[in-house]
């Protein structure tokens, strides 16, 4: 698993990013991998290490489209949506905690 740089257990959807990271981690697919994928660029900008090529990131959101359309048919569009918003909250948050940790730091 990733180093702890930042406890974001508290973030919204951090559940979800924590099981993504561990399945990452050992290379297994699920929803969470995928989104972590989806926001990897964001994610390591923020100091959440995730290793994933480039070409993975950028084909994670049709990835995940297929995984969900899978195991959930015509309910899958809701569920990436729904997904996204998830992943989008979290990213807020995150970046949020970044800068005002960093805020701190500077003026420390």
């Amino acid at each position: 698993m990733p180093p702890k740089l930042f406890n974001f257990d508290d973030l919204p959807g951090a559940h979800l990013i924590r099981e993504g990271l561990d399945d990452l981690a050992v290379s297994r697919q699920s929803t969470a991998a995928f989104l972590v994928q989806i926001g990897s660029p964001k994610l390591n900008r923020c100091g959440v290490p995730v290793e994933v090529t480039a070409e993975d990131a950028l084909g994670a959101d049709h990835g995940l489209y297929q995984w969900l359309a899978r195991d959930h048919g015509n309910e899958a569009h809701g569920r990436y949506n729904a997904l996204l918003r998830e992943l989008v909250s979290f990213e807020r948050a995150l970046e949020q905690r970044v800068s005002r940790t960093a805020r701190l730091g500077d003026t420390a």
